[in-house]
């Protein structure tokens, strides 16, 4: 007759152990299954707040490594946010940083001027993208760029599969294309559940700005 009590018979912490033992045979499993060993192209999208966020918690935890990253913002550049202040002191020891956008569509109401704002980004983002110094590249807001037009999919699609292998590229913003869903190594969509601006409540220094 074995010795090994069944689970009726268990108390709540062996029952919690054994959970906790089979979980971690599962995990190692998956560890052990994950050999390849290069860059990944994250995209961050969806309606949600947070995309941008993701992003530069990603580039804090890369300088954190010792990495030598890029950011373009292509859409935020009329006013001046908490993470750009931040992530500004790091410029010339391992963070180029371009804030390229003329602002918010809806504020600059002109679309030429957006237009060439986002392609001046574009070209500044492709160097970075066909660079193999660069570790991480951050392309803020990107899809809003794409989603008008304002870069041609064609050209970021390239540029992202034919990158240098360990090279690291997080894009963010809303409407992420499906072509660029596909490429992509890990997605994530934000969905929203309630935001304080639908509550009349102003945009927050430290929450978004």
């Amino acid at each position: 007759m074995s010795d090994t009590p069944s689970r009726d018979e268990m108390t709540p912490d062996e029952r919690y152990k054994e959970r906790m033992q089979r979980k971690k045979e599962l995990v190692d499993r998956k560890i052990a299954r994950a050999t390849i060993d290069r860059g990944v192209l994250v995209v961050n999208t969806g309606n949600g707040k947070g995309k941008s966020s993701s992003g530069f918690g990603m580039l804090a935890r890369s300088l954190g490594h010792g990495f030598k990253c890029g950011v373009v913002q292509f859409i935020k550049g009329s006013f001046s946010t908490g993470e750009e202040a931040f992530f500004r002191s790091f410029e010339g020891v391992g963070l180029d940083y371009h804030v390229m956008g003329e602002g918010f569509t809806w504020e600059t109401q002109d679309k030429a001027r957006d237009i060439a704002a986002a392609q001046t980004a574009w070209q500044i983002a492709a160097n970075m993208l066909a660079d193999p110094s660069y570790d991480f590249v951050l392309l803020d807001e990107l899809n809003i760029a794409l989603v008008k037009q304002y870069v041609q999919l064609e050209q970021v699609l390239a540029a992202v599969t034919s990158r240098p292998l360990r090279q690291h590229v997080v894009i963010t913003g809303r409407g992420a294309p499906d072509d660029l869903i596909e490429v992509a190594d890990t997605v994530t969509e934000m969905r929203v559940v309630k935001h304080a601006f639908d509550a009349g409540i102003k945009a927050q220094k430290g929450v978004e700005l």
